[in-house]
């Protein structure tokens, strides 16, 4: 069973998502708060699987709320959603910590299989949301990462998302670890990000494992 904690400033909105995941199986939803100081009020009471933040909450705004549930309750996974289009605020969500972005216009089914998915541990993008993660900052170059890593290294990529330590990918390759300290040097640079967690989350975000 996966519980859900939905937070959002209109009635009509929690009640319609509520009626969706009542209507398909495996779902709890163990909370519906309308602002932010209600939101973390519950979250002392309730441990949700999934907690649905609604972009524009009263109070804090999402970005300060979704960086504050991952300061006090890391644990918990927060599924963004908005009357704004992914162009809006998709991107910024993503990187401060959201496990994925929905659009309120998006089809019924969206929101099942998002929070399936990101119940899971999965990242919840749409296909346009993982192209623009893959363009350059400040560039219209995609960045391409499967022609521009070389098969070696999307191999101990996809070891590394997987949670394999440097010693076990090292193993997994038969390579030596300095060898594969290096690759994951490269790897960072090749995907601009300077730690693990950015790497592994941006290759999980564009499904490379």
């Amino acid at each position: 069973m996966i519980t859900v904690l939905i937070a959002d400033s209109h009635p009509i909105v929690r009640l319609g998502v509520k009626q969706v995941l009542a209507s398909a199986s495996g779902f709890e939803v163990i909370g519906d708060v309308s602002s932010t100081s209600e939101l973390f009020a519950t979250l002392e009471k309730v441990s949700p699987d999934v907690v649905m933040l609604e972009m524009d909450i009263p109070e804090i705004n999402g970005i300060a709320t979704l960086r504050k549930i991952k300061q006090e309750f890391p644990s918990t996974k927060v599924l963004m959603y908005s009357g704004q289009s992914e162009d809006v605020y998709a991107l910024s969500t993503i990187r401060a910590g959201a496990f994925g972005y929905l659009s309120k216009t998006a089809d019924v089914d969206y929101i099942i299989s998002a929070i399936k998915k990101v119940a899971e541990g999965n990242m919840f993008i749409t296909n346009e949301l993982a192209q623009r993660l893959a363009f350059d900052e400040g560039t219209q170059k995609p960045r391409r990462f499967f022609r521009k890593l070389s098969t070696r290294e999307v191999e101990v990529l996809k070891l590394l998302a997987s949670g394999k330590r440097n010693k076990e990918v090292a193993e997994g390759l038969n390579l030596n670890e300095k060898t594969v300290s290096t690759y994951k040097a490269r790897l960072m640079r090749k995907l601009n990000v300077d730690n693990l967690v950015d790497l592994l989350q941006q290759a999980k975000a564009l499904e490379l494992y």
